[in-house]
């Protein structure tokens, strides 16, 4: 089974500016979530979501985030732990998304894994 890329974050210093700035530029449409602190810009059908976190100590300007879907979050968070990788959040719930989780790999890039409601 693939498991491909299905949403990418960037930090920014006001994530609500951020969505807006690249709507403006190529014409997607976006969505603040105020409780969240987090704004989303819908790209196009079949490709990833764009999310925007505030930038912060553990996420710095520039930091990207690639998520990779999984039917198995801690079966994959196991794997990664197994192979070398550090897991930094073994799973969040997200209402009406499913279950996230992040990890830095041996080289130290942060990964999300995304786990859909079901």
């Amino acid at each position: 089974m693939a498991h491909p890329v299905v949403h990418i974050e960037l930090s920014a210093n006001n994530h609500q500016e951020a969505a807006q700035w690249y709507a403006d530029l190529f014409g997607w449409s976006t969505q603040a979530f105020p409780e969240m602190n987090y704004s989303t810009a819908f790209v196009s059908e079949g490709s990833p979501g764009l999310g925007f976190n505030p930038v912060r100590p553990d996420m710095p300007a520039g930091t990207v985030t690639p998520y990779i879907r999984v039917d198995d979050l801690q079966g994959h968070l196991a794997k990664i732990a197994a192979k070398g990788g550090h897991i930094l959040l073994p799973g969040q719930d997200v209402p009406g998304v499913g279950t996230i989780a992040l990890f830095r790999d041996p080289t130290g890039n942060m990964i999300g894994l995304l786990q859909p409601a079901m």
